[in-house]
C-alpha cells in the first residue's frame, strides 16, 4: 500500500517544477493553505489535490502544468472572451490568465446563486477551492448516478439558467465529468472554459453545452430535448 502511494503521488508530482513549488511555498506562508494532503485527479491540463489549512479544514488545489498543458487550446478559447482580448500568445501569460478567469468565473457564478466551489484564493498557476464533500471529495456525476434523474436534471438546469440570465456567463466544458452529485444535489465545477455570453462563441458553447448533458441524461433514462432545454434558458 506504501509502495503504491508513493508511485501514485510520483505520477501526480510531475507538476512540481521549481516555480510551483515556490507558490506552494508561498500559500504556505500566506497561510493560504498548510500541508498538500492527497491526489484526486490528473486532469487534461490540471493536476488535483486535496490539502489542509491552518484552521485544519480540506481545501482543493488545482495546478495547471506549465510545460505539458496545452496552451495553444487555452489561447484558442481565452482570445473569444472579450475580457481577455488583448491577451499576448506567451505560454505562462496564458495559463495565468486561465486560472485568473477560472477565479472570476466561480466567484460571477456563486454570487448569482449557482451551486460551485468557493474560489479562496489563486496564484499564477494554482487556484485554491472550497473542499465539496464529507471524508471525501464528492463524486463526479458520472459515477454517481442520481436517484431521482428528473429533480437532479431540473435543479441542474435551474442553476445553468441563474449561469446564464444572472452571471451572463455559459460554462462552455458542460458534462457528467464537470458536475458533483454531493448529497443527491448538484454542483457545478472547472469553469476555466467558462465564457461570458458575449463572447463571439458563446451560442456554439451552449448548445454544446445543453447536448452534451441532456445526452447523459437519456443515457441513464430520463428523456429531455435538447432544443426546449435551450429555450428555458435564455427565457427570461
Amino acid at each position: 500500500m506504501v509502495r503504491k502511494s508513493k508511485e501514485i503521488w510520483k505520477v501526480y508530482k510531475n507538476v512540481f517544477d521549481q516555480f510551483t513549488e515556490r507558490l506552494i511555498f508561498k500559500l504556505k506562508t500566506q497561510k493560504v493553505i498548510d500541508e498538500l494532503k492527497s491526489p484526486i485527479q490528473i486532469g487534461k491540463e490540471a493536476n488535483v489535490f486535496s490539502a489542509s489549512t491552518p484552521a485544519n479544514r480540506d481545501v482543493i488545489v488545482k495546478i495547471y502544468r506549465l510545460e505539458s498543458c496545452n496552451f495553444n487550446q487555452m489561447f484558442n478559447y481565452i482570445k473569444q472572451d472579450v475580457r481577455f482580448m488583448h491577451l499576448k500568445k506567451r505560454r505562462r501569460e496564458i495559463i495565468f490568465a486561465w486560472v485568473q478567469r477560472e477565479h472570476r468565473n466561480l466567484l460571477k457564478a456563486r454570487g448569482a446563486g449557482v451551486r460551485v466551489p468557493t474560489p479562496l484564493a489563486y496564484l499564477n498557476n494554482i487556484i485554491v477551492l472550497e473542499f465539496i464533500g464529507d471524508d471525501e471529495v464528492a463524486p463526479q456525476l458520472k459515477n454517481a448516478i442520481p436517484k431521482n434523474p428528473e429533480k437532479f436534471f431540473k435543479d441542474l438546469m435551474s442553476d445553468y439558467k441563474k449561469l446564464y440570465q444572472d452571471a451572463s456567463l455559459i460554462h462552455g466544458d458542460f458534462s457528467e465529468f464537470n458536475i458533483l452529485n454531493y448529497k443527491e444535489k448538484p454542483v457545478m465545477i472547472d469553469f476555466s472554459q467558462c465564457t461570458p455570453i458575449k463572447s463571439p462563441n458563446a451560442n456554439e458553447l451552449l448548445v454544446r453545452d445543453i447536448k452534451n448533458i441532456c445526452r447523459f441524461f437519456n443515457k441513464i433514462g430520463y428523456e429531455t430535448d435538447k432544443s426546449e432545454v435551450i429555450s428555458y434558458i435564455k427565457e427570461k
